[in-house]
């Protein structure tokens, strides 16, 4: 399976990054990384995951984030990646905005 990762995601990336570099030094690195390595098994395993507000949730497996993606034409799209500490409804509404 292919990877795609919308701007909309990249920016949710940086800006948890951002927050953990202002938790500690190194932290945000960290985040990046595990994030991505959370992406990376999409390769593998799209499509398993269960579906919340019309999208497939990915739960990350080291920060409390999860990847919202789609599946079509044999491409995995992630389309964003949110802090699951929000309200849900400001999860739904950045996800019914993209």
């Amino acid at each position: 399976m292919k990877l795609r990762i919308l701007p909309s995601a990249m920016e949710d990336l940086y800006s948890g990054r951002l927050f953990y570099d202002r938790q500690g030094e190194g932290l945000g690195e960290y985040f990046f990384d595990s994030i991505f390595s959370d992406i990376d098994s999409l390769v593998l395993y799209a499509g398993i995951h269960p579906k919340t507000f019309g999208y497939h949730r990915l739960l990350a497996h080291r920060f409390p984030y999860a990847i919202y993606y789609v599946i079509e034409a044999g491409v995995a799209t992630v389309c964003r990646v949110l802090d699951l500490r929000q309200n849900p409804d400001r999860t739904r509404r950045n996800l019914v905005s993209d």
